[in-house]
């Protein structure tokens, strides 16, 4: 039987016996444990030179095989490259983007760099797992290094429009170096049809009635896997944390009010500075809420050395200070914005105490955190999930409020509506999510992905020449 060989930016931090935080460090952690295998990549740690071989430590069948990166090659390819050019591109905020050939060199660079310090720790029926963007041309790196392994591709963000993406300068060599894996796998079927769309118009592809995609002298398969959750987990979870002191601590404080719940990573994707202003008109429109519901926005800092991220951190410290100094009273703070990180079984808890989940992003890949919402909501008495129509996680989540995050009035009339939907018809809601959950759950897009990448494809081998050298 194969190993399978998960390669990602960065190695879930994992101890054998203690929770896993992250959808992707779940799911793809099963599959190792089940069959055995190693989790690839970089270890967070900035080195003054790169190592000869990768640290590798052992926890039952896996192996964690991690690497550290110089300043150079942290500023080039992640903070640069990645993050900088395409994370807001691919969200769509190409506003925000900006483009250093440098720095596209620097993550070519490291990602060549990472397929030739892997190849050493691979038999050759390995089965490769690649994640997210930081690695695009990673599977044509290995090519490039003889490796011929099937090889798969998912993408946990979102996949640009043509307009959108040939913003970047080198879009053409970027999908060109996708089409070396033998599977890329989107979220959502607008993903992977900006993806197909931008073969066929730009790069001369074709596709098969079958599915098969032909493009730069190569055949791949293309496939939609929405990432999931363990609902029953979720809800088991929240159910044990009901009582706990910090939930008792924050429903005395509430003093029977209301609470709408965000929780999201600090980042301008988010949609968070629309979502204040969207409360605060709530309030304006529907004065009886004042003193009567509060607003809790958890937003641990990310990324804090990048200036969008800085940027985005001041306007909703500006905007906050705002709604609490016109709306509060002596006994009321309408709003708690909140940069703490909280261990996930607290998060988990904080859902199921409030009446509203608020998650409203720009744009968004999937969204996990709408689903772990709905999961920890009490069957008997469930909250209202209100969700931008941009999250992947609107396709399969019907039963919650979709709204344009870019429509500070509509935002405020759904919330308007959840706050006072009758019991009846949020059970209604809540009963038809859980089961979209149950059906599409993490098990359910790990193992359909691993099924399509392990399944016979007709594609052309991958031919060394020229053409596939890496610059």
């Amino acid at each position: 039987m194969s190993r399978l060989v998960i390669v990602s930016n960065r190695v879930a931090a994992i101890t054998e016996g203690k929770p896993l935080a992250g959808g992707l460090a779940v799911g793809v952690y099963d599959a190792l444990k089940e069959k055995g295998g190693i989790w690839f990549g970089w270890s967070g740690d900035i080195v003054d030179a790169l190592p000869a071989a990768p640290d590798s430590r052992q926890e039952g069948k896996v192996t964690f095989c991690t690497v550290g990166l110089t300043r150079r090659d942290y500023d080039q390819y992640y903070r640069g490259f990645s993050n900088a050019t395409l994370w807001p591109t691919f969200h769509y905020r190409d506003d925000l983007s900006r483009f250093e050939r440098k720095e596209y060199a620097g993550y070519r660079r490291v990602n060549a760099w990472l397929a030739e310090t892997l190849k050493p720790l691979l038999q050759p029926d390995d089965l490769i797992w690649v994640h997210d963007y930081h690695l695009l041309p990673f599977g044509e790196a290995c090519r490039a290094a003889g490796l011929r392994n099937r090889i798969g591709f998912f993408l946990h963000i979102p996949f640009p429009s043509a307009q959108v993406l040939m913003t970047v300068p080198p879009h053409q060599e970027l999908v060109k170096a996708m089409c070396a894996y033998d599977l890329v796998g989107f979220q959502t079927e607008p993903d992977r049809t900006a993806f197909t769309d931008y073969l066929v118009r730009n790069a001369g592809g074709q596709i098969d009635a079958d599915g098969l995609v032909h493009a730069h002298g190569q055949t791949l398969r293309t496939g939609v896997y929405p990432i999931g959750i363990y609902p029953d987990e979720i809800l088991a979870q929240a159910e044990m944390q009901a009582n706990r002191r910090h939930i008792l601590n924050l429903k005395q404080g509430l003093q029977n009010r209301k609470l709408i719940m965000s929780v999201d990573r600090l980042d301008y994707s988010k949609g968070m500075l629309e979502r204040f202003r969207a409360f605060e008109r709530l309030l304006e429109m529907a004065p009886n809420h004042q003193g009567h519901v509060s607003f809790i926005q958890v937003a641990p800092p990310s990324r804090s050395d990048v200036q969008n991220y800085q940027t985005i951190r001041r306007q909703l410290e500006t905007e906050a200070g705002h709604i609490n100094g016109r709306f509060s009273d002596l006994a009321w703070t309408p709003l708690r914005y909140i940069n703490k990180r909280y261990e996930r079984h607290v998060l988990m808890s904080l859902f199921r105490a409030s009446q509203v989940g608020f998650v409203t992003p720009l744009r968004d890949g999937m969204n996990l955190v709408a689903k772990e919402y709905v999961a920890a909501q009490p069957p008997e008495d469930p909250g209202v999930l209100v969700l931008s129509c941009f999250a992947g996680a609107a396709q399969e989540l019907q039963g919650a409020l979709i709204v344009n995050p870019y429509d500070i009035d509509g935002m405020a009339e759904a919330l308007n509506q959840a706050l006072a939907m009758p019991r009846e018809a949020r059970q209604e809601r809540y009963q038809n999510m859980m089961r979209s959950l149950r059906e599409n759950n993490l098990s359910q897009w790990r193992d359909r992905f691993l099924h399509d990448l392990r399944a016979d494809a007709a594609r052309t081998p991958y031919l060394l020449s020229a053409a596939t050298t890496l610059p």
